[in-house]
C-alpha cells in the first residue's frame, strides 16, 4: 500500500473534523437535537409547524459552505475531484445510500458523529455496518472485478 503524497491532507482532514465534531456538540446542545443529515432533510419532506427554518438554513448552510471554501481556501489546498465512475453508476450509489440511511435509521453523521459520541450501542452497530460494507465493496470492486 502506498500513500498518495501530492493528495494526503492530514491538517485539512484534521480541522474539517474538529469542525464537524464542535457543530455536532453545538447543535446537540443548543437544539436538543442529533446532527444527523438524513432526518433533518427527511424532516423538510414531512415538515411540523415550526421545523422548517432551521433545518432549510443547515442545508443551506451545507450547499454554501463549499463555496465559501474556494472563495476563501490558501493557494494549494484545492484539487480538482477525480471521480472514476461513470454518472449513473454515481446516481445508483445515491439512491442505494438512501435507501440504506432508511433502513439503518440514520446516517454516517448521525449514527458515526453523533451516536457514538453518545455511546449509543445501536450506532455502534450501524456504524461497524456502514464502514464494514465500505470495505467490503471497495475489495469487491478494486480486486474482483
Amino acid at each position: 500500500m502506498t500513500i498518495d503524497w501530492v493528495n494526503f491532507t492530514p491538517w485539512a482532514s484534521l480541522a474539517g473534523g474538529l469542525l464537524l465534531g464542535l457543530a455536532s456538540a453545538l447543535f446537540i446542545l443548543l437544539n436538543g437535537r442529533v446532527l444527523g443529515i438524513s432526518g433533518i432533510v427527511g424532516g423538510l419532506l414531512n415538515p411540523k409547524a415550526g421545523d422548517i427554518g432551521w433545518r432549510l438554513a443547515l442545508v443551506a448552510g451545507l450547499l454554501v459552505s463549499p463555496l465559501v471554501f474556494v472563495w476563501l481556501a490558501p493557494a494549494g489546498w484545492l484539487s480538482a475531484p477525480r471521480i472514476d465512475a461513470s454518472t449513473g453508476l454515481v446516481v445508483l450509489a445515491g439512491l442505494l445510500v438512501g435507501i440504506g440511511t432508511r433502513y439503518g435509521s440514520g446516517c454516517t453523521s448521525g449514527h458515526g458523529v453523533c451516536g457514538l459520541s453518545r455511546l449509543s450501542p445501536r450506532s455502534l452497530v450501524a456504524t461497524l455496518a456502514f464502514m464494514a460494507t465500505g470495505f467490503a465493496t471497495v475489495f469487491v470492486i478494486r480486486h474482483l472485478i
